[in-house]
């Protein structure tokens, strides 16, 4: 934390919002998240969606894994209530719990197999992008070589994922990936944890026009509070955070903008994790030995007074911190 004065205004709008927050990695690791969805709840967030699939993790231990943190939410029944709809969100918030969903970052999971979408959907997997920073079997990564756009498969993909009712993320994707799959939908999709290019030259971010095309979807770019997409020094800071939400609001408005925080808790794990990946990490990533520098849920009321002071009213910060991602997840998900 600074030692930003926060003023009573943001407090109430701070704590009146049912905030959301797109993005909290949940993979195959222990480092951390004993302590770290306790966070969440302090800090007054309403919805977490946790990644619980990874394109790095196969079809088997995927479900393992889905299953195992299934089973500890539950054991967590008393302050957590899983959802799979906004209509349980709005629950938690009235039992005075945090609401926490399931998605994934990645396609590998599915082993080619478009059954599975549905199967996970029945899980509890409500968003999904299709590769992240590598090529997979459906689509090119941002870090990949190429830029050669949707496969066959991954273009039925799309549209089974927006068949059973989850949301397309487009985040981690390749750039022409990105658009073809936005182009051939007819549900909005998101950008569950991406930056703007034009603020951050760092290639994960996503050009003016990718976020153009998804707010024609009447979709959002959840805003990502990790260092290096953030800001050029690699900082992250609430003020680096509301320059790419000024940017994103001239170019579409404030109804297209949420918070993906994708916050690091495992820094240990995640320096490992970067080392034994460098085709999927390939530069502008904090060097070996260096933690790197993640907005803390704890920080998320500075972003509202640093917004305030730059002339948002209620209005937008209440789309903002999580109106406009339930709006999008109520048209999507509880469709069918």
């Amino acid at each position: 934390m600074t030692d930003l004065t926060i003023s009573d205004k943001a407090r109430e709008i701070y704590s009146r919002a049912l905030i959301c927050d797109l993005t909290l990695p949940w993979g195959n690791w222990e480092e951390g998240k004993e302590e770290t969805l306790p966070r969440y709840r302090d800090s007054g967030f309403g919805f977490v969606s946790l990644t619980v699939g990874l394109d790095r993790m196969g079809f088997e231990e995927t479900l393992q894994w889905v299953a195992r943190e299934r089973a500890r939410l539950r054991s967590w029944s008393h302050w957590i209530r899983f959802a799979e709809t906004v209509a349980d969100i709005r629950e938690a918030r009235r039992q005075g719990k945090l609401a926490v969903g399931f998605h994934f970052q990645g396609t590998n999971p599915l082993d080619q197999d478009l059954n599975m979408i549905s199967l996970y959907y029945r899980l509890g997997v409500r968003h999904m992008l299709l590769a992240y920073n590598q090529k997979n079997a459906m689509a090119d990564g941002c870090h990949e070589r190429t830029d050669e756009g949707l496969s066959r498969l991954g273009r039925r993909a799309v549209a089974e994922i927006e068949r059973c009712g989850m949301l397309l993320d487009c985040t981690h994707t390749g750039y022409r990936s990105s658009m073809e799959a936005i182009e051939m939908s007819t549900q909005p999709v998101m950008f569950s944890h991406s930056n703007a290019k034009a603020v951050c030259d760092h290639a994960r971010n996503i050009h003016d026009d990718q976020i153009k095309a998804c707010a024609r979807t009447g979709g959002l770019v959840g805003v990502t509070g990790v260092g290096h997409f953030l800001a050029d020094d690699m900082v992250a800071t609430p003020a680096a955070l509301v320059a790419h939400i000024d940017h994103i609001a001239d170019l579409v408005g404030t109804d297209h903008i949420g918070i993906g925080i994708d916050h690091v808790y495992y820094q240990s794990y995640k320096a490992r994790q970067r080392a034994a990946a460098p085709n999927s990490y390939p530069s502008g990533y904090p060097q070996a030995g260096r933690a790197g520098s993640y907005l803390a849920p704890e920080q998320l009321i500075e972003m509202v007074e640093l917004l305030l002071r730059r002339g948002y009213d209620e209005v937008d910060l209440d789309k903002i911190l999580g109106g406009n991602f339930l709006r999008v997840a109520e048209r999507v998900w509880d469709r069918l």
